[in-house]
């Protein structure tokens, strides 16, 4: 088990590095000389009329680099204007507008364009009788390239029974595919694309069952598989009473290689700020490797990896393909909140509150563009 072991905080990090050219560490491999490194988005620097350079960090580098980019303030820190950022894929973000128009933005993630962003309206959303279209629980898509790709499938869940899809680059006109999911347990929950399987995933609540959906034949009627933990450690009373007491919250991920893991988090209330919101932190975490039959195996080694849990769509990387990365580790973002390195052997767990960090993980982007 993964229990909560140091309350370390790791404070600044370092000098901030400038550069227009994103910088990989020394000994790349020949995955890295490919793809970008996996990196967060930490804030941006002000440089006038609304707008920031943008600050990110690569998560095999040690400090913070500081980009020529300039994005607009109110995107980084999402809490003014009338952009709402409600989920983000590929490195892409969709904001949500008082229009009604969900729209899919490059803006953040460092390796696009500085001075021409793309932005991509998506249809007007169609809401479904009894379902609602305000609050959006997350964003998938099924490739890096919904501008161009026009097989890629972007899926918006809503929180309540409607799922829907687009493909916004149809040489037909886009427009959405509406789903009513029947099982409630996927109300609250997010989406997930499957390279392997080709379809999108939900994860139940409680991490029970998972939906499966095909965008190319859309059914309300999804593919269900239970899941059957296995392998469970035994814990002290105190270990789970101590869970017992946690928020919980289930996450799918999926590694390049098809590989699929169920990662369970357990937070408590770590502060109370004067404006009486509730700061979480991390007390303990369970990796489990599915298979093909719905077994899920407790592990505290998933080998090579390193998984990346924010408000964008989760994934994960080997970390040999990016030199300074730590394998069997997961790291999690949650906006304005906490920052938490969790060494899944029980070797480090490093949890912090941080009030003033956004929780985006950009996954590696290729350079073969």
């Amino acid at each position: 088990m993964s229990l909560f072991l140091s309350r370390l905080r790791l404070g600044k990090q370092g000098l901030v590095r400038r550069s227009s050219l994103l910088i990989f560490s020394n000994g790349l491999s020949s995955s890295s000389l490919h793809q970008t490194p996996p990196c967060n988005i930490l804030g941006a620097k002000p440089c006038g009329e609304g707008l920031g350079k943008l600050i990110i960090k690569n998560a095999n580098e040690r400090d913070p680099t500081e980009l020529e980019k300039k994005v607009p303030m109110d995107l980084v820190y999402n809490n003014r204007g009338n952009d709402t950022i409600v989920g983000a894929s590929h490195g892409w973000i969709a904001t949500l507008k008082k229009d009604g128009i969900l729209r899919l933005q490059d803006d953040l993630n460092p390796y696009a364009s500085y001075t021409e962003p793309k932005h991509i309206s998506l249809p007007p959303l169609v809401t479904m009788r009894h379902c609602q279209t305000k609050i959006i629980t997350n964003v998938s898509m099924s490739s890096s390239c919904p501008g161009d790709d026009e097989n890629c499938v972007v899926a918006a869940k809503f929180l309540g029974p409607q799922l829907s899809f687009c493909k916004p680059a149809s040489p037909n006109k886009p427009e959405w595919t509406n789903i009513r999911i029947k099982n409630p347990c996927f109300y609250s929950s997010s989406v997930l694309f499957s390279k392997k399987d080709e379809m999108f995933h939900i994860l139940g609540y409680g991490g029970h069952l998972i939906g499966s959906w095909d965008p190319c034949k859309p059914s309300e009627d999804p593919k269900l598989q239970t899941l059957h933990f296995q392998k469970l450690p035994k814990l002290p009373k105190a270990t789970r009473e101590l869970m017992d007491s946690c928020c919980k919250s289930e996450h799918l991920v999926e590694s390049p290689t098809g590989e699929t893991f169920l990662v369970k988090m357990y937070r408590k209330t770590a502060e109370i700020t004067k404006d009486g919101i509730a700061k979480m932190k991390t007390r303990a975490l369970m990796v489990f490797k599915i298979d093909e039959e719905g077994n899920a195996d407790y592990t505290q080694d998933i080998g090579d990896l390193v998984i990346f849990l924010s408000d964008s769509e989760p994934f994960c990387v080997p970390a040999a393909s990016f030199p300074g990365l730590h394998s069997n580790h997961v790291e999690f973002l949650e906006a304005f909140n906490e920052v938490a390195y969790i060494d899944l052997s029980g070797h480090a767990f490093i949890s912090y509150i941080d009030s003033h960090l956004p929780a985006y993980y950009i996954p590696p982007q290729s350079l073969e563009k």
